[in-house]
């Protein structure tokens, strides 16, 4: 048997809910004799939940499950203990007598200090806690400019990063033939239900395939549409997106096996996926350098203090679908029935949230946050910074999208309106965009009555335009 350096191993899963490709679990395989695994239900995070019907539990449970069975097939198991992490593993590290725990590296501030208590306290106990590169091709200080400062400019980092990039790269990390190695303890570990960690169900099944087969699923039917993703990825009504984020989130999903088949295809449509595949990586590497924007600082400090006046009542209707703008209004019953939102809606409703309705960019980041299956942090904060014109990179404080023009013109014939704001499918093509247009006559015809069956627009566009830009420009932007 080849030397190995440790005689028994943990690796610790978290945001890598996946067997293979995978670089904690490949080198714990090639440097250990004996190798557990170890996914932790943190009550640490799960305190933190409001909603005990979240979607995102039942997504990595459905996930955690399927990787439980195809460790047990292998030959191993997956131990599921449900406390908080920074106790648990040096616990386990200690009962199973290993010399090493390997863990894949998270990147947010939270987890950053979560692995550095660990890490003191397995170093206590004389245990080593290896952590390896996995969920991104390179890390924050990876890709930087000639000088070794961090981009600013997303085009700039991105033309570094693909110049930086070679097949090396993208190589997935062998396990299939190191599984020898996998170890199962002494008694079955259980794996907790749903409602004894204190969640329930939220009927996800048929709505968003989990675990490592899901991901496979979506893939396999992505690939078919790659080549036309440039041209129907903004059309909400449209199978244009390729539905993978959340796998990427949780890692179900091999961030090198995506980005090598977009790399190698080369088609349009694969260029302008890896193009967000390389926002991604930007926005990891923004948080990197300024883990701030995690604690709701902008990143453009003269935006610290910038005074947003809307409501409460603005940012209500917002969070519920009833601005009176349909496109609006469709795009955050999407989210709020499903935990998913368009890309392209995303941008469109931060939008209409900081600069229609006037309302602090960090409160439509927290309701995101709480709402979305596939948040992820440093996407999220960069998104919504970007919409505030607050972020790197940001889009100029000066673009206002009109909710109307996009309407028209990402859902023509208005059939993601009609499938989330069903009152209004009495509505043709053209009314449907601005109901309140309609004359009352016209109106009170097709059953669509404005303030009765459907909201009259909490705001004017024109109206709210001028007054955000002049906020702006006050400030001195």
């Amino acid at each position: 048997m080849q030397d190995k350096p440790y005689d028994k191993a943990l690796v610790w899963f978290r945001r890598d809910l996946r067997d293979y490709d995978h670089a904690a679990l490949s080198r714990a395989l090639t440097q250990s004799r004996h190798v557990y695994c170890v996914f932790v239900f943190d009550t640490d995070i799960l305190g933190t939940l409001k909603d005990k019907a979240d979607r995102r539990v039942e997504f990595i449970w459905e996930s955690v499950r399927e990787l439980k069975t195809a460790l047990r097939d292998r030959g191993g198991d997956l131990i599921v203990p449900h406390g908080s992490a920074a106790r648990e593993i040096p616990m386990l590290a200690r009962s199973l007598g290993v010399q090493a725990v390997f863990a894949n590296r998270d990147y947010e501030p939270q987890a950053l200090a979560r692995d550095a208590a660990v890490a003191d306290a397995l170093a206590a106990d004389g245990v080593a806690f290896l952590t390896f590169k996995d969920q991104v091709i390179f890390e924050g200080d990876e890709v930087l400019t000639g000088d070794g400062r961090p981009y600013r400019v997303f085009t700039f980092y991105k033309k570094a990063w693909l110049k930086k990039v070679t097949g090396n790269d993208l190589v997935p990390h062998p396990v299939d033939e190191h599984l020898a190695a996998l170890a199962a303890p002494a008694r079955p570990s259980l794996l907790p239900t749903l409602e004894a960690l204190g969640f329930s169900r939220n009927h996800l099944d048929g709505l968003l395939p989990t675990g490592m087969s899901g991901a496979d699923r979506l893939f396999e039917d992505f690939q078919e549409r790659i080549d036309n993703y440039h041209a129907v990825r903004d059309f909400p009504a449209l199978k244009g997106p390729s539905y993978l984020s959340v796998h990427l989130r949780f890692g179900t999903l091999s961030i090198r096996a995506v980005v090598s088949h977009a790399w190698y295809m080369g088609s349009s449509g694969a260029e302008v996926w890896l193009n967000e595949l390389i926002w991604r990586e930007f926005y990891f590497m923004v948080l990197h350098y300024h883990p701030q924007v995690a604690e709701g600082h902008a990143y453009k400090p003269e935006f610290e203090h910038f005074s947003f006046p809307g409501s409460n009542e603005y940012f209500l209707a917002w969070c519920e679908g009833r601005t009176g703008y349909p496109l609006v209004d469709a795009a955050m019953r999407q989210l709020n029935r499903t935990g998913y939102m368009h890309n392209r809606l995303r941008m469109v409703t931060a939008g209409f949230l900081v600069k229609d309705l006037l309302v602090d960019w960090r409160r439509g980041e927290a309701y995101f946050a709480d709402r979305l299956v596939d948040f992820d942090l440093a996407a999220n904060n960069g998104g919504w910074q970007w919409a505030a014109s607050t972020g790197c990179d940001a889009q100029p404080w000066f673009r206002v999208f009109n909710p109307v023009t996009q309407s028209e013109k990402f859902d023509a014939e208005g059939k993601f309106i009609r499938r989330y704001v069903p009152e209004l499918a009495p509505c043709d093509n053209r009314e449907i965009h601005a109901p309140w247009k309609m004359a009352p006559q016209r109106q009170a015809q097709i059953g669509v009555v404005i303030g009765r069956d459907y909201p009259a627009p909490i705001v004017d566009h024109a109206v709210m335009r001028a007054k955000v830009l002049a906020l702006y420009k006050s400030a001195g932007r």
